[in-house]
């Protein structure tokens, strides 16, 4: 099994239809209800995703052997749910979905002084629903992500969402365009999300303790907000229930410190964010949707 996440994400034409179809005729509930034995059939037959489950939760978070199986489970449907739900928001589906807010005028307060900043966070909960959240902050947002997706996939979601909340920057391996994408919207005084617990091989990145344990994350992020002097601010939005959501943002990051190198406030910035990683996974364990061996 791979050590690195490849950039590609599960999912056939013929899933997605399946459940934007499922959707649109019988309901959320009914979804739910069929995402039971979806997320059974991958707790008996998904060996490969379920041995770097059972190691984070069995070995890092030192859960029993049994409750581990059961949070395997949980975290299929948990991730199922996202997909749902990710899809419910995108596609205007009716649906009685509920949020919270907590911290949110830290983020208002950075688009008032409308000098842009980088929102960092991570694999868990449910990013989609977070970026159409975060129109609330009335302010540019650019979400920097893989172009993992199959073009016929692409095509087809491109014809059930109907209309696009915010700006894409794909992630280009090749010639790396997307860092001048991302360098232009800095400075243009626009918003830059990201994920911070994936990278792909070759990209920069830096050996860190996680819950006691090495493992590799990125550091481009950090650089970046060193290089353009703007704030870092870890979001996340994590379900609490099965139509309840709720939005964290917490207070802005900055490794500014007079006498350190660009690369040791880039460290401690990806060392605030592990910690807080750590936090965030202690309060929500089943939702942190990495299906590959990511400590070292």
């Amino acid at each position: 099994m791979s050590s690195q996440w490849e950039g590609k994400s599960r999912g056939s034409v013929l899933g997605y239809r399946i459940f934007v179809y499922t959707l649109k005729l019988l309901g959320v509930g009914f979804a739910y209800f069929l995402l039971r034995f979806v997320s059974l059939y991958y707790l008996f037959f998904s060996w490969k995703s379920n041995k770097p489950l059972r190691f984070y939760y069995k070995n890092i978070l030192s859960f029993s052997s049994l409750y581990t199986w059961w949070l395997v489970y949980k975290n299929y449907y948990n991730f199922g749910q996202t997909l749902l739900d990710k899809t419910v928001v995108m596609a205007g589906i009716q649906a009685k979905f509920t949020f919270d807010f907590e911290n949110e005028f830290y983020l208002r307060e950075m688009a008032e002084q409308g000098k842009g900043g980088i929102l960092i966070s991570a694999h868990i909960g449910n990013w989609e629903i977070a970026g159409h959240l975060l129109e609330r902050i009335q302010q540019k947002i650019n979400i920097v992500m893989y172009d993992a997706e199959h073009e016929k996939i692409k095509e087809y979601l491109s014809d059930v969402v109907k209309e696009k909340n915010f700006n894409v920057i794909v992630v280009n391996e090749e010639n790396f365009s997307h860092i001048y994408a991302i360098s232009e919207a800095l400075e243009r005084n626009e918003i830059i999300c990201i994920h911070g617990d994936r990278f792909v091989e070759g990209s920069k990145s830096m050996v860190k303790p996680f819950f006691g344990k090495p493992a590799e994350f990125p550091i481009g992020p950090y650089f970046l907000a060193v290089q353009y002097n703007v704030p870092v601010y870890f979001v996340y939005a994590m379900k609490d229930s099965s139509t309840h959501y709720h939005l964290f943002a917490y207070p802005p990051k900055a490794g500014w410190d007079e006498g350190k190198t660009k690369r040791q406030k880039a460290e401690i910035l990806l060392e605030e964010y592990i910690v807080n990683l750590e936090k965030m996974l202690l309060k929500y364990p089943t939702q942190w949707y990495n299906f590959y061996k990511f400590w070292k």
